[in-house]
């Protein structure tokens, strides 16, 4: 049987989600630059599911702090929800990570390049911690 593909989540150019529809699993294909090899991320549907829940609500949320704006809701009441929603993207990051340690470290350890997946989750962690 042919799995048709689609493909989910605007990533950046180097990133690509796709959902195999008669599969259980997401194929994450992320390219890395110059002499770096590329890899498939595999994640349940279910924990892809969660995440892209979660990411729609804040995306409501967000249009929400939009409106409040533009309707001269008062400053304070604005910054709350601002905390809400970066409190919210703060819960999905860690859903990420949580997921990345206990599925993408352990394959990483399992197929024996541990230290490539380790200094990649480094260089995402420099851009994501201030």
């Amino acid at each position: 049987m042919v799995q048709s593909k689609k493909e989910i989540l605007p990533a950046s150019q180097s990133d690509k989600f796709i959902l195999e529809e008669d599969t259980d699993h997401i194929h994450h294909s992320h390219s890395h630059s110059e002499g770096q090899e590329s890899h498939s991320h595999v994640h349940s549907e279910e924990s892809l599911r969660r995440i892209v829940n979660r990411l729609s609500r804040i995306e409501g949320h967000i249009r929400g702090v939009k409106t409040m704006v533009q309707e001269s809701k008062p400053c304070p009441d604005v910054l709350v929800q601002i905390a809400a929603v970066r409190g919210a993207l703060d819960r999905v990051a860690r859903m990420i990570l949580d997921e990345h340690l206990t599925e993408c470290i352990a394959r990483a350890a399992k197929e024996g390049n541990m230290e490539a997946e380790i200094e990649q989750l480094k260089a995402a962690l420099d851009r994501f911690l201030p």
